[in-house]
């Protein structure tokens, strides 16, 4: 008997967001065996496959390690071994007189310009007359600690190159950007208002 479809009402955020990374997952390995039915189609009825291309170091990267042969590297502390390229001051507005000075507080945003870059943001943090603490706030754009270009890079090669995520994975690892997939997923759902209007303002450019 077929399983019946899962309810989602009442599941929390976290237990959404789990399950669309199982449903990614499920997609990526679906269109997969779907290409190889295809060149099997193809094969039995005397027709010419798709040329075989050599894989890439990045989709070796991929492919699971063979038990008793576990991969070092790449888990661990990650932010611990982030390089800081850059450092910014963030200033505080619209302080009311009499407000001190108290320090920064730091934040860290990896984005993507080409190569990886890792901003410190060095957040003003300011007392009020009233014993109350205020912060600067973060720049527009940012998602958890990752900003809007490397968001950018992420939704032009998942949804325009059909990268699958394992690969996005191993190619953004590569170019020196420690995310994990659930940062990944939230890089791909949360709030997409901003890019599908820049979207449309390029649509209309083109016209």
């Amino acid at each position: 008997m077929a399983e019946s479809p899962r309810t989602v009402d009442g599941l929390g955020l976290e237990e959404l967001k789990s399950l669309l990374v199982q449903a990614l997952e499920e997609i990526a390995r679906l269109k997969a065996e779907n290409t190889e039915l295809r060149d099997e189609i193809a094969r039995l009825k005397g027709l010419k496959g798709r040329p075989q291309i050599k894989p890439s170091g990045m989709e070796k990267a991929t492919q699971p390690e063979a038990k008793g042969h576990r991969k070092i590297g790449r888990r661990g502390a990650k932010r611990a071994k982030l390089t800081i390229t850059e450092t910014k001051v963030v200033k505080a507005e619209n302080l009311p007189a009499g407000a001190r000075l108290k320090g920064c507080e730091d934040f860290i945003v990896q984005d993507l310009i080409v190569q990886s870059k890792t901003v410190l943001l060095r957040r003003e943090r300011w007392r009020l007359p009233t014993g109350e603490t205020v912060v600067a706030p973060l720049p527009a754009g940012i998602i958890g600690h990752f900003g809007p270009e490397l968001r950018r890079f992420v939704l032009a090669q998942y949804h325009h190159c059909q990268t699958t995520m394992p690969r996005l994975l191993a190619l953004l690892a590569d170019l020196g950007v420690s995310i994990s997939k659930r940062q990944l997923v939230r890089l791909l759902i949360d709030d997409q208002g901003a890019f599908l209007d820049e979207r449309d303002r390029d649509a209309r450019r083109a016209r």
